[in-house]
């Protein structure tokens, strides 16, 4: 392609609701799609903290409907979810999906809605656009600060039978309206606070190195990255803080709509097949391959690093621009370290027999195409190991 021969599109939903007490809305926004009979996505955790009850109250008192739950989403959403979801939802007779939690919840709803009106099963998704109808009027009101899975067009579902992450980026997936309210967010654990964050962090960086990335998405995705510096350490520490929860809402969704337009790469290429294989949390995954896939991207665009440092909040003041893009990598380490997230791939349980055949599955993930440096096998072999 020469010069001038580019077109570059951005995605984000139609509305987007923000700010403390914005998860009332939901029944005005409903009206204003035409819709009255919800279908509401949640897991297990979502229903036990009384989220669940919350949402179908305000949903019954407000418009006087039955809301039909399907709440058994595992955290590693998988093909099975969607097929079990997929079945109620067709026999229910509603006619809207509602998501209710992270990225688990949303990208499970993504997937009924995807073969809810495209047909097949989900494995027929996987790769970019491959649907050609949109899915059910859907709204996504999100518990963490993390994923962004409520406003990009990003749907991640396990497959069982192969133990891999199935990347299905299609913009048909793009809920209509996204809802973020910092006061969901409050009784989220510190540990889920600090992998959502981390994972935040992880599509900004990877969204401002990309090689697709534009005048746009750089300003959102290094915004997002100066939140996440100066929030999620407060957001840890103490969960009931409602500024920091408010501050690290507006950094994920920021992250979101510079990782939904600029894509991401090999962090989240190899950390899917993490998720895929052993079932590990995601988030997490991202927070301790990020400043090894960074050290081996150093070199594609030291001024980039330079710049995620500065985000970050190093002083690169009198340093050369090698040493200025280094201070990404312990900006990084020491942010993840002080959020409590584990040291090493070892602490997981990941076992060095198994790099290879994740480092394939990760050379054909639909993330690594937008890499700023192209691995080879080996390269992602030795990332892995250096990550152990």
């Amino acid at each position: 392609m020469s010069n001038g021969e580019a077109v570059y599109g951005f995605y984000i939903p139609t509305v987007t609701l923000m700010g403390i007490g914005s998860h009332k809305e939901i029944c005005a926004q409903m009206k204003s799609l035409g819709v009255s009979k919800p279908f509401l996505v949640a897991d297990k955790g979502i229903t036990a903290a009384g989220l669940t009850q919350k949402i179908c109250d305000i949903i019954k008192q407000d418009m006087g409907s039955d809301t039909v739950v399907y709440d058994e989403t595992i955290p590693n959403p998988t093909d099975k979810n969607v097929e079990e979801g997929l079945a109620l939802y067709n026999k229910s007779g509603c006619d809207m999906i509602i998501t209710l939690g992270g990225g688990s919840s949303h990208d499970c709803g993504k997937g009924i809605g995807l073969v809810a009106t495209n047909g097949g099963t989900i494995h027929d998704y996987e790769g970019v656009d491959q649907s050609t109808k949109a899915m059910p009027p859907f709204i996504a009101i999100n518990t963490t600060a993390g994923t962004a899975s409520e406003m990009t067009r990003f749907c991640i579902i396990s497959d069982t039978s192969r133990k891999v992450k199935m990347a299905i980026i299609d913009w048909r997936v793009t809920p209509n309206i996204a809802i973020n309210d910092p006061l969901l967010m409050m009784g989220m654990p510190s540990s889920l606070t600090a992998a959502t964050g981390m994972d935040a962090l992880t599509h900004a960086v990877e969204a401002y190195v990309s090689t697709i990335a534009t005048p746009i998405t750089d300003a959102c995705a290094i915004k997002a990255i100066e939140l996440v510096a100066q929030n999620l350490r407060q957001a840890v520490a103490n969960g009931n803080d409602l500024g920091a929860r408010d501050k690290m809402a507006y950094a994920e969704y920021l992250a979101g709509m510079a990782f939904n337009n600029a894509s991401l790469g090999h962090v989240h290429a190899m950390a899917h097949q993490l998720g895929g294989y052993y079932d590990l949390p995601h988030g997490v995954c991202n927070a301790i391959l990020l400043p090894h896939v960074s050290r081996f991207n150093l070199i594609a665009n030291l001024q980039r690093y330079a710049d995620i440092a500065v985000a970050l909040g190093e002083n690169i003041s009198g340093l050369s621009l090698r040493d200025a893009a280094e201070k990404c990598l312990t900006a990084i380490q020491t942010l993840s370290a002080d959020v409590g997230i584990p040291a090493n791939l070892s602490s997981l349980g990941v076992k060095k027999g198994d790099l290879t055949i994740m480092a394939g599955n990760a050379q054909k993930d639909a993330c690594g195409a937008t890499n700023p440096r192209i691995p080879t096998l080996d390269d992602v072999v030795t990332i892995y190991t250096a990550a152990l």
